[in-house]
């Protein structure tokens, strides 16, 4: 019987486990397709590899047949077959032990000690709102997702620049990502006395307006070429501004904020091996951040000694030649598409309607972190422009229009039953989990559900990640508690069908259920990953 947490990760490590030493053979199925048959397998190229003529030997199916332990899912049975070596679990102990304690699998332990500072550095946050880049938009909200996943696991993180644009600050507050801001900027004098010892004055050199002197970079390169710097990279010519965005760093690696987790004391080197810096650059962005990374690590002895960069792709609208949109006008054009399709939908002119302003505030925003999110940060994403629908399954407004629904629905079951119009939802241990035979529902829970918090992890463990770049998989997080919440009503209405035979009954009180409001500006309010 399995205990604790059910785990994608420790199921395939006691599967790899039972076939003995040597290279994992397992993997978990995905596709819909495979899963109808099987969830995990370990294919007969990797068991002729492990095996005499792939022969497994009857004391491992045994073993696999037998499994158990902390975190490993219950299995059904497990059989050779023409692609390898077939196993299927226990779905309905699975959904039982899953939907019945949700809340540790939506929430991310807290480990047992803090683990690395994060300083994660977005520098598109320095920009003129009116002029920010969609690449840089998709930049800032990559940003705002890996700090509240990191935040969510415990890890302890510091974001810079504080942003001291006040238009910056508001358009932020627009799109619900909430960064620090601060009102004065930080001292350079230190940091300009360090930087002109180091520059070499020619005086037939004529240095551009602006330009404090030029740093040669060259040897840092080709010294760390095999961690991903740009080989072209040769000098970088210091200005004030430069100088400012590093005093900015430089003080978070040094002076960590007051929030509970002051920064180490000791030695020279304190605080320098458990810091981890993480640029989060758009790509026009990626070759001057570089020249930042190294020219840190010049001029300061005491630079933490990982620096990690993410860069974001570009990001173009169909219809739009070039990147000739900014991220405010973005935001307008989906406000207002959220506004028309709404209207159309339920008539009237409900943008005038103040009750609806923040509802559509909230839907446009998450419809814009859904379509910046749900492409892999790192290659380009190409938006829809002329209009938005809540009928396009791989739309943002598709997915926060369903979410909403499907929170509408809970909720109005809650009144139903506190005005005695539906009985009390059953305990979880009630319910017969074999009637969860459909294939979408266990494709949501074992894809989904299932996985969520190692998903999590893995983002938690880039810091740690060799090379220079990081990769992130913002498509792949997704946030399934309301369709988990949906198998158990599922679960319920189906048992009410077999009590009542009455499909009629049954299939009008879902329709209730499913037939309130269009949005649950609180659902949508949550969208993060």
């Amino acid at each position: 019987m399995a205990t604790g947490r059910l785990g994608v990760g420790e199921t395939l490590q006691a599967l790899n486990a039972a076939v003995g030493p040597g290279s994992p053979v397992w993997f978990k199925e995905t596709h819909a397709r495979h899963l109808r048959v099987r969830d995990f397998l370990a294919p007969r190229s990797a068991l002729q590899a492990r095996f005499r003529d792939g022969q497994v030997p009857e004391c491992v199916f045994r073993a696999v047949s037998c499994l158990q332990g902390p975190g490993v899912a219950p299995v059904l049975r497990c059989a050779p077959t023409p692609a390898g070596l077939s196993l299927q679990l226990q779905r309905p102990a699975v959904f039982e032990h899953v939907l019945g304690a949700l809340a540790s699998y939506a929430t991310p332990a807290k480990p047992a000690s803090p683990g690395p500072r994060v300083i994660l550095h977005c520098p598109a946050l320095r920009c003129n709102p009116d002029t920010l880049r969609l690449s840089q938009l998709r930049a800032v909200l990559v940003a705002d997702h890996l700090v509240r996943v990191l935040r969510a696991h415990g890890v302890r993180v510091c974001t810079v620049p504080p942003v001291r644009d006040p238009h910056m600050s508001t358009f932020l507050q627009k799109l619900r990502v909430e960064w620090p801001s601060a009102s004065k900027n930080t001292s350079t004098e230190t940091l300009r006395t360090c930087v002109l010892a180091k520059f070499n004055v020619s005086k037939e050199e004529t240095l551009p307006p602006g330009v404090l002197g030029r740093l040669c970079l060259k040897e840092l390169v080709e010294q760390r070429h095999a961690a991903g710097y740009d080989p072209s990279i040769d000098h970088c010519l210091v200005t004030e501004d430069l100088l400012s965005v590093l005093s900015e760093l430089q003080e978070a690696a040094r002076h960590w904020p007051e929030d509970g987790h002051p920064a180490p004391v000791g030695g020279p080197d304190a605080g320098v091996d458990d810091c981890v810096v993480i640029h989060v650059v758009s790509c026009e962005e990626a070759f001057q951040q570089q020249k930042l990374d190294l020219l840190w690590q010049k001029v300061d002895d005491q630079v933490p000694h990982r620096q990690k960069h993410l860069v974001c792709g570009p990001v173009k609208v169909a219809g739009v030649p070039g990147t000739q949109m900014t991220a405010p006008e973005y935001h307008r054009l989906r406000h207002a598409q959220v506004c028309k399709a709404s209207a159309q939908k339920h008539g009237g002119d409900l943008a005038q309607d103040p009750a609806w302003t923040e509802t559509f505030d909230i839907l446009s925003v998450a419809t814009i972190k859904f379509e910046m999110l749900s492409t892999a940060p790192q290659g380009q994403l190409l938006l829809a422009h002329s209009t938005i629908s809540t009928k396009g399954t791989k739309s943002g407004t598709f997915v926060m229009y369903n979410c909403a629904r499907l929170a509408t629905l809970f909720e109005g079951y809650k009144h139903g039953m506190e005005q005695g119009l539906y009985p009390t939802f059953p305990l979880v241990s009630s319910l017969d989990f074999s009637l969860l035979h459909d294939e979408g529902e266990w494709l949501l829970l074992f894809n989904s559900v299932l996985p969520f918090l190692d998903l999590l992890s893995q983002t938690v463990s880039l810091a740690s990640t060799p090379g220079l770049h990081i990769p992130v998989r913002t498509e792949m997080v997704r946030h399934r508690r309301h369709y988990t919440h949906y198998s158990l009503f599922w679960v319920v209405t189906q048992e009410k069908r077999q009590q009542l035979n009455d499909s009629t009954s049954v299939s009008r009180c879902a329709s209730s259920w499913c037939s309130s409001a269009w949005i649950s500006a609180h659902t949508i309010t949550a969208y993060t990953f």
